[in-house]
């Protein structure tokens, strides 16, 4: 997805297929195309109409989307966090 080929470059869509890789089970054999359509077609609308996302607030993509004003932040960040240790 990347124009480098560095999937860093683009992480939300390498995100995206992960989950519907691992989830959904979408990097199987199917025995067609037109199974394959249904399939992606399926995981697709789970994705976006039924999965909760933390996120998006524990809301689905479509809810977050019509929700007006902004969601709760409810992921970390990737930054190793600075940690005060306390002996007891």
């Amino acid at each position: 997805m990347a124009e480098k080929g560095n999937p860093y470059e683009n992480a939300i869509a390498e995100r995206v297929n992960g989950i519907l890789k691992t989830e959904f089970a979408l990097d199987r054999l199917f025995k067609n195309y037109e199974t394959v359509v249904a399939v992606v077609a399926e995981s697709i609308h789970i994705y976006n109409d039924q999965r909760p996302h933390t996120s998006c607030d524990y809301l689905t993509p479509n809810q977050a989307h019509a929700k007006q004003g902004e969601l709760v932040r409810r992921w970390r960040n990737k930054k190793k966090e600075s940690r005060i240790r306390i002996n007891s």
